[in-house]
């Protein structure tokens, strides 16, 4: 499974940034997509989804109104846009994929609290203050 993450830099506060996952059809099609960021010193964190079937979304608490996670069936991508930057926001950004096993009426974050199937390849983010 493909989860190729990208769009990371650095990047003044206040400034934004779009992070994008490529993938397959079948991924974007079936399984639950996430990201999760890890700063530096600090434990793995998971930031935003999409659910496969209603494409409903979550978002951390942290970055509700400042994240918005979106998909493209054309380029089989899930992006994270990112607004309003704050250097809290630095860490490496990972894509991830979960199988829903037939929950699709779950919420994405209650999919990935039970874990993750698979990780990309992680994106660094830098905000300068």
């Amino acid at each position: 499974l493909q989860l190729q993450a990208s769009g990371g830099g650095l990047v003044q506060s206040g400034g934004s940034l779009r992070l994008s996952c490529a993938t397959s059809r079948r991924t974007l099609d079936y399984y639950t997509i996430g990201w999760f960021r890890q700063a530096p010193g600090k434990e793995r964190e998971w930031v935003s989804c999409v659910s496969s079937n209603s494409g409903s979304t979550a978002y951390a608490d942290s970055v509700k109104d400042r994240f918005t996670i979106s998909r493209d069936y054309s380029k089989n991508t899930v992006y994270l846009q990112i607004d309003r930057l704050k250097p809290e926001d630095t860490a490496v950004y990972y894509c991830a994929a979960t199988d829903p096993k037939g929950y699709f009426a779950t919420s994405c974050q209650r999919i990935f609290s039970s874990g993750v199937d698979y990780w990309g390849k992680g994106t660094p983010v830098t905000v300068s203050s």
